[in-house]
């Protein structure tokens, strides 16, 4: 078994922790056949159905902007549609593994998270006082910013009361 996280295509549909036994497991989760993004950095692939699109699948805004922050030659390219799954990059036999625990936390906790942004020529970094309930939200608005604002030339999501000097972007 495999500890992974479904991520539906309907945002007000919570996020939820899922064992999956095998390939069928995650076929049903997504509704046919499996199409795999990695996230080398977060240590996680995310499946979803390789038909989304042409099928016509509600757009997966959660999966979708988490691909984006993560992997930014994705951006304005690309879009997921349809549930997702969220597991482990593959081992060495290219089997599924676990979410990792610190993917596994960022992607379940309920905390307050904070956007800043970096213009472009300077080095520094800037925040406001907006804070998101969790890390989902803090993504989306760090990708809405990042596309909607011209001077934005970088973002990071970090936990709301952690300083620029406490700890990297998530």
């Amino acid at each position: 078994m495999v500890t992974g996280i479904v991520i539906p295509a309907d945002d007000i549909q919570p996020v939820e922790q899922r064992e999956f036994a095998g390939l069928d497991d995650y076929r049903a989760a997504v509704d046919g056949w499996i199409e795999a993004v990695d996230l080398h950095d977060l240590g996680v692939t995310i499946y979803v159905n390789e038909e989304g699109r042409v099928r016509h699948l509600p757009f997966n805004s959660r999966a979708s902007f988490l691909w984006w922050y993560h992997v930014p030659a994705a951006r304005q390219k690309a879009l997921l549609a349809g549930n997702a799954v969220v597991v482990g990059l593959t081992d060495r036999n290219g089997d599924n593994t676990d979410v990792p625990d610190a993917g596994r936390e960022l992607l379940l906790a309920q905390t307050s998270y904070r956007v800043e942004v970096r213009t472009v020529g300077d080095p520094r970094w800037y925040g406001n006082q907006a804070t998101y309930p969790d890390y989902w939200e803090a993504v989306v608005w760090a990708m809405v910013t990042l596309e909607r604002w011209e001077l934005a030339e970088d973002v990071r999501v970090l936990l709301g009361e952690q300083t620029p000097h406490e700890a990297p972007a998530a």
